[in-house]
């Protein structure tokens, strides 16, 4: 839960990022709950009235996961989002609390789990953005989460079908490399190419 004065405030803002409405609920004046999701999460939040007694602002250190932080932080930017400039930890393994520690540009080799950007919502709630462009082993990912049911795999193979045939006309011959076109194709559909 993500504590805010003002949920409507806070609707446009994490709706502005491209991040889908899934519920508004209202029980009255003091009891109301919106739950957004990012693009390609599988893990939602929530903020509203009446939901947590913490202060508005008071959640520091949130994360979220990119394969790309440069396009991350472009993406943010482009949403107009005052986004930090990437950086990673003197240390090298995660970065401190507030600023302390930070070095201007990625992680050597933008090595994964190193990298970042940060940026704030209107309550100062803060957000983190960590590059993670090779899960280490024991994480398992489903292109599921994306699409959220079989149903809906299915009706995107159906898309990637009809576009990969067009894609064939456009080139003239039966494309031997059709199941990376395919992989290719969902990933950048589930919004999972610059997101996670």
């Amino acid at each position: 839960m993500v504590p805010v004065s003002d949920v409507d405030q806070a609707k446009e803002f994490y709706q502005g990022l491209g991040w889908r409405l899934d519920a508004d609920f209202k029980a009255g004046p003091d009891f109301r709950v919106v739950q957004v999701t990012p693009p390609g999460s599988a893990c939602a939040v929530i903020f509203g009235t009446g939901i947590t007694s913490a202060a508005p602002g008071s959640a520091q250190g949130l994360h979220l996961a990119a394969d790309d932080i440069d396009a991350a932080r472009a993406e943010l930017a482009g949403h107009g989002v005052d986004v930090s400039g990437v950086f990673h930890d003197a240390g090298g393994v995660f970065h401190h609390a507030g600023t302390q520690g930070r070095v201007e540009g990625p992680a050597p080799d933008h090595q994964s789990y190193g990298s970042f950007v940060s940026f704030a919502d209107p309550d100062g709630n803060g957000w983190f953005v960590q590059e993670i462009s090779t899960r280490l082993p024991g994480r398992p990912t489903s292109v599921l989460t994306a699409y959220g049911s079989v149903a809906g795999l299915a009706e995107a193979l159906r898309r990637a079908e009809a576009a990969h045939g067009k894609h064939e006309e456009e080139i003239g011959h039966p494309d031997a490399d059709w199941p990376d076109w395919y992989a290719q194709y969902l990933v950048d559909e589930s919004g999972q190419t610059a997101r996670s």
